[in-house]
């Protein structure tokens, strides 16, 4: 049997990654960070415990590279976008990216939302905002430059407060899921910033319901 090929070997290493952090993902979601269980995940992922302890030495490497890889998602979602584009069409785009990216994958943000406010996780956190200091300041300022763009007098202000909205709609998503009137809060969100009417997006059948009172779904 001929070894195998640099190329497969990354591709395996690639897939045990994966399969570890999916699985860590779904175990600090059910357990809580604290409660949760190398055990757990290694079980949950099917894998080796000197598996896990290969990629990831500790929990809280595990717990970092989760943070970060959701954190490299919200960076680069601008990156796409022309620089000189329009600067409704940009912030049109920011807005649905947000929208689109945290319906799809709400068990992620949930998690990392609560991952961002808890006394144990939030250092780490920090610590991932702090390794990506210049992403995130290219991020901020890109926000910025839609604003100015738009003529607006303080673009800090304005990127401060868009992403404010944004991520407290992401948070009652998070909380409420198919209980939020997601479409008619895209709507009013193009209404608040004079984008016009919103083309239709892929957002989940149960975004399209009236406007109702939130209650967080019984599991």
């Amino acid at each position: 049997m001929s070894p195998r090929s640099e190329r497969t070997n990354r591709e395996l290493r690639r897939t045990s990654q994966e399969r570890i952090l999916a699985a860590a993902l779904e175990v600090f979601a059910e357990q809580g960070y604290e409660n949760a269980t190398i055990s757990q995940i290694t079980e949950r992922a099917g894998v080796s415990r000197g598996l896990i302890s290969y990629y990831f030495a500790t929990k809280q490497e595990l717990l970092r590279a989760i943070l970060a890889r959701w954190l490299d998602g919200m960076l680069t979602m601008l990156d796409d976008l022309a620089v000189d584009g329009p600067p409704d069409e940009l912030l049109a785009a920011v807005i649905d990216r947000a929208l689109v990216g945290a319906s799809n994958q709400l068990g992620t943000q949930r998690l990392v939302l609560c991952l961002m406010l808890q006394p144990g996780t939030r250092p780490v956190y920090a610590q991932v905002e702090r390794d990506r200091a210049d992403a995130m300041r290219a991020f901020e300022d890109r926000l910025r430059d839609i604003f100015e763009a738009r003529g607006a007098v303080d673009p800090a202000v304005e990127e401060a407060l868009l992403r404010s909205v944004l991520e407290g709609v992401l948070f009652k998503l998070a909380v409420y899921e198919s209980g939020y009137p997601l479409a008619a809060v895209r709507a009013r969100l193009y209404a608040l910033y004079d984008l016009g009417a919103p083309t239709p997006l892929p957002l989940p059948a149960d975004a399209f319901g009236e406007s109702g009172r939130l209650r967080a779904p019984l599991d």
